[in-house]
């Protein structure tokens, strides 16, 4: 799979709304604009001009920020791979997002996100230290 960094659109391929209309229409809960960005996925991840990769991962520190359900983290992940980030990446979300929410935020988010790339953290660390006690 290629790296995300490596497919940005060219800038004219990308929908970009202009960004002071965009934050009325937020900031004023205008319901109607605000329904049209949930309407659609795909359309919302259009209009929002942020390529696949940036916006799969956007969706995933957001996820990491609320403190998701482990099932969130498998769409957002499903989705992330089929805009071609990497596991790689898609665990730098949660360095990245690190000193914004807090170490109980990302320890939290690790085990949900690990099931969500197939990688089991808690069956991994038993199997690597079977008679360390478990804090």
């Amino acid at each position: 799979m290629m790296s995300c960094g490596r497919r940005r659109p060219p800038i004219e391929a990308r929908v970009v709304e202009d960004y002071k209309t965009t934050l009325r229409c937020l900031a004023l809960r205008d319901d109607r604009y605000i329904a049209s960005l949930l309407a659609d996925e795909r359309e919302s991840a259009t209009r929002s001009g942020l390529d696949p990769c940036a916006h799969a991962l956007v969706r995933v520190g957001a996820l990491i920020a609320v403190n998701a359900a482990p099932p969130s983290y498998m769409n957002a992940v499903e989705a992330a791979g089929e805009a071609g980030v990497t596991h790689e990446e898609i665990v730098g979300a949660l360095i990245a997002v690190l000193p914004v929410v807090g170490v109980a935020r990302v320890v939290s988010a690790a085990p949900n996100l690990g099931l969500a790339i197939g990688y089991d953290v808690s069956d991994a660390l038993e199997r690597l230290e079977p008679d360390r006690p478990r804090p």
